[in-house]
């Protein structure tokens, strides 16, 4: 498989919107003036001119959305006018254009200025349509021949303040789900150290920054030697934990191997192979809950999520799949409850049954492994002897923060 390796912007349908070069003079329009009502509500409307096209918005979006120091924060990126305070009716007595910028004078004397740029990307039309402005990556789907080339970066590299390698590491996240770091100092505060240079470590019940042994100190059987199928972690959270790290510190014995799982290409599978079933995954929401403790009784508000969650777009961005951690199905209709195993076994003999689909791997001290917890499952092979395995969680929107930062994403949808 080509695995795509370089960030892609994400197509976005806009209104074509002609910019001229040659309008290069400041004058009024008064043709752009109108103040037209639209419906009960009485919104007031300008025609916004683009070089020879104009675009008609709404009064109270411009003003809203006003780019000048007392209405918006060059810093902090926040708004400061109160959007409860613009009319509804609130009129244009002058718009000019040059080049590259519109300037719209309000009946309060307040004036606007906005690059013609942003008006393009920004622009709305009368049919609703979410945009995706900045730099995104495109997923490249794996099964078990990533063995062959696994994304990796050195230690050194991930560490060095130029945070080129920091954002190599990241950009392999985004890409492939999932990274090593090859030559960690085979200890906890150095593995620290490590996850540090993407963000601060989430707290969970299970602490910070584990260091365990399977000896069942939480009711988890994480906490035991017993084989785990591929899952995602923290299902019953409202908000599943964002990445997962791990580093085998010590191991005395037999077994134990890891095995990741592309969650989104087991998806990619079930709706190849079976429409139905991953239409009913998407749709039907079941609960889950963790309850092993005695001081720890944690389930999501809401109650209830689907196994397979989509953007406003239909893209698939998220996984919620832990057979173990599911609670009692008591809510569906006697069809839904047919529909929904029937569903979730298709989901299960891809995903645990598929060895095309498995990269199996042995972890060792010095090699951090870390994934996307919305998207790779994982799993481990039962094992004899004493093994001592690190890890933490770290917040899924922490961490493609700085992934944006460091890859000097432009803030366009500020």
């Amino acid at each position: 498989m080509h695995f795509i390796a370089r960030p892609l912007v994400a197509s976005v349908a806009r209104r074509a919107i002609t910019l001229s070069a040659r309008d290069a003079a400041a004058q009024p329009s008064a043709r752009f003036l109108a103040t037209a009502a639209t419906g009960a509500t009485t919104f007031t409307t300008v025609q916004v001119p683009m070089g020879k096209e104009s675009v008609t918005l709404h009064s109270i979006w411009l003003r809203d959305h006003c780019r000048c120091p007392a209405c918006w924060h060059p810093v902090t990126k926040q708004r400061l006018v109160e959007t409860q305070t613009i009319p509804k009716d609130l009129a244009a007595t002058d718009v000019k254009q040059t080049d590259a910028q519109v300037q719209i004078t309000w009946k309060d004397g307040h004036v606007s200025t906005f690059d013609k740029a942003w008006l393009k990307d920004h622009a709305y039309g009368k049919t609703a349509q979410f945009k995706d402005l900045e730099e995104t990556y495109e997923p490249a789907l794996w099964g078990s021949e990533i063995a062959q080339n696994p994304p990796s970066v050195p230690y050194d590299e991930v560490m060095d303040p130029s945070n080129a390698g920091l954002r190599k590491w990241l950009e392999n996240i985004a890409i492939h789900g999932f990274s090593f770091v090859k030559g960690v100092p085979a200890s906890v505060e150095k593995s620290k150290e490590l996850v540090a240079r993407i963000t601060f470590i989430r707290e969970s019940h299970y602490g910070g920054y584990w260091d365990f042994t399977p000896n069942l100190e939480h009711g988890d059987t994480a906490y035991t030697s017993l084989a785990l199928p591929a899952h995602t972690d923290t299902t019953y959270f409202t908000d599943p934990v964002g990445l997962q790290m791990f580093h085998l510190l010590e191991h005395r014995g037999t077994g134990g191997e890891s095995l990741l799982v592309d969650g989104f290409k087991v998806a990619a599978e079930l709706r190849r192979l079976h429409p139905d079933a991953y239409v009913t995954l998407s749709t039907t929401k079941v609960a889950a809950h963790c309850a092993g403790d005695a001081d720890t009784y944690i389930y999501p508000k809401p109650r209830y999520h689907a196994l397979l969650n989509h953007d406003e777009r239909g893209k698939l961005v998220q996984i919620r799949y832990n057979n173990n951690d599911r609670s009692v199905l008591n809510h569906l209709s006697f069809d839904q409850v047919a529909a929904y195993y029937d569903a979730l076994q298709k989901w299960q003999a891809i995903a645990h049954e598929r060895k095309d689909l498995e990269y199996w791997f042995p972890l060792g001290p010095g090699t951090v492994v870390i994934f996307d917890n919305w998207r790779v499952m994982h799993a481990r092979a039962a094992f004899t002897g004493y093994r001592r395995l690190t890890g933490c969680y770290v917040n899924g929107d922490d961490w493609r923060s700085r992934l944006r930062t460091v890859a000097g994403v432009n803030r366009k949808m500020c």
